[in-house]
């Protein structure tokens, strides 16, 4: 298979379970990842976890336990909800993992050789929370006194000997690379505030910290371990196959979308590729900042006690809603809001009452009436106008996510959904078999095609939901196939209280 592809979520900070936030992420790069292998591309689709850093090494200590513990148990969550989410990654990566030390050590080295890091004191503010250093001008005043990042979490000042990154030396290089290539940050909101961040001047970066030793060693300095990014964001290339497998690392690297959220768009977009430039390395083809998820419109914190569990939802509504629910309402790139009462009435309205109904009356109706056969009837021209609309609504439905409009995708593919209903309620099957048994057939055999065919197209968003329709439909036109009793495929959902909600 040619054409290969490459996607990754941003690897996941496992101090705590996994939220609603988390699930959202890697729900979308799936639906992007399945999207592609069905349009042919090889895909290499990557999640994981981002294990050390001074938060692991303080959460283990206040549950007294090392950090790798912490790591090992964390870890599991977050691979257990990528299955329970039916995310079809192909490598789960651990930052704890040898191969990708050896890969960190590997690309601090080739900085190194570049002459682009060297050893200084530095006395800054650093925010635990974010991993995170910022300037004095970044900051604001928090309630009480506490200085806050741009995030809203508290910093520290700290003081330490630390290897730095001469990050300013890239100031140009990145500010030439985002005007060859406008499209490597999107939307175009994050595209600007990165600009404007960029323009404004940059310092060079402290990329090691000596007050903790759970992260990578830095080669040669044995007091030092690797800034958290440094060795986060090389994840990428280490699942491509940097540096211990050339032939993959060529095949998948640069990687065709790095997918993360909007608040870590500067570490992406330009910690990143400078420290790709520096070695020497192909920058990432697209950086894409997507939103937040909002309780009810407001924001998820433990403090508020509104976290709410993605493994609850999945199990009271079911994957494929919960997954249809994230990509249709949530316009990809914003920040949305779900609700219990949301994700019921979307899932209701689209899956249930307009596709789900509009299948098992027709399935239903050939195994009732036609036991389980139908042959080809009198072909009209409602029957080339609905194969038309349904194939244009596809189509739409295709561009859209190829453009990762995902939200639009599904409301081009509903129009399809309406467009058959449309028809079946205008041709009336159940009056022609007493009236024109040639038409219904002609009929009924239109809607299994555009059934067949939404089905396909919607596989990506609903593979569960979508491939048990499809097993019950045959998979081409000719005379052999026959439908049995139909079972459901989308329940009514009622809404249910969550925990947080």
């Amino acid at each position: 298979m040619a054409n290969p592809f490459y996607i990754s979520t941003a690897i996941h900070y496992p101090n705590g379970r996994p939220h609603i936030g988390h699930a959202y992420e890697m729900i979308a790069a799936d639906a992007i990842a399945r999207f592609q292998r069905q349009h042919g591309r090889d895909v290499f689709f990557q999640t994981g976890t981002d294990e050390h850093g001074l938060k692991m090494v303080q959460t283990a200590r206040a549950r007294g336990m090392e950090a790798r513990q912490l790591a090992d148990e964390m870890s599991s969550y977050f691979r257990d909800m990528a299955d329970i989410l039916d995310i079809s990654y192909d490598r789960f990566i651990r930052t704890s993992e040898p191969q990708h030390y050896a890969a960190s050590q590997a690309i601090w080295k080739a900085m190194a050789d570049a002459g682009d890091l060297y050893l200084d004191r530095y006395e800054g503010w650093y925010s635990v929370r974010d991993e995170a250093f910022y300037e004095e001008k970044e900051l604001s005043e928090g309630e009480g006194g506490p200085k806050l990042s741009p995030q809203g979490t508290p910093v520290e000042w700290t003081a330490e000997e630390t290897w730095f990154f001469r990050l300013s030396k890239y100031q140009q290089p990145l500010l030439d690379f985002y005007a060859a290539n406008p499209d490597f940050i999107r939307p175009e909101s994050r595209r600007n505030e990165i600009l404007r961040f960029v323009e404004g001047g940059l310092v060079d970066l402290s990329v090691s910290r000596t007050s903790f030793d759970w992260g990578v060693p830095v080669p040669d300095s044995p007091d030092h371990v690797m800034y958290v990014w440094v060795d986060a964001l090389t994840n990428y290339i280490t699942g491509a196959g940097y540096p211990h497998d050339p032939e993959r690392f060529a095949k998948f690297w640069p990687a065709d979308i790095h997918l993360i959220g909007k608040d870590i768009v500067r570490f992406h977009a330009v910690y990143w590729p400078a420290f790709l430039m520096s070695a020497n390395l192909p920058l990432p083809k697209q950086v894409f900042g997507h939103g937040f998820l909002l309780n009810r419109g407001e924001k998820m914190s433990k403090s508020v006690g509104n976290v709410v569990d993605p493994m609850q939802l999945a199990e009271l509504y079911g994957v494929d809603a919960l997954r249809y629910f994230l990509l249709r309402d949530v316009s990809f790139g914003n920040d949305g809001t779900f609700s219990d009462e949301a994700i019921v009435t979307r899932a209701n309205a689209d899956l249930s009452n307009s596709f789900g109904n509009l299948a098992q009356r027709t399935l239903a109706f050939i195994a009732k009436n036609c036991e389980g056969q139908v042959e080809e009837g009198r072909a009209d021209e409602p029957d080339a106008v609905l194969l038309t609309e349904v194939d244009t609504a596809c189509a739409a439905f295709n561009a859209a996510f190829e453009d990762l409009a995902l939200s639009q995708a599904l409301e081009a593919w509903m129009v399809g959904v309406f467009a058959c209903n449309q028809y079946i309620d205008a041709q009336a099957p159940w009056t022609l078999r007493k009236t024109d048994p040639d038409r219904m057939r002609a009929v009924l055999r239109t809607l299994i095609r555009a059934i067949r065919h939404l089905a396909t197209t919607i596989q990506p968003v609903i593979p569960g939901s979508a491939a048990k329709l499809l097993a019950q439909l045959p998979s081409r036109d000719d005379d052999a196939f026959r439908i049995a009793p139909p079972t459901p495929i989308f329940p009514r959902l009622e809404i249910q209280q969550t925990e947080g909600a």
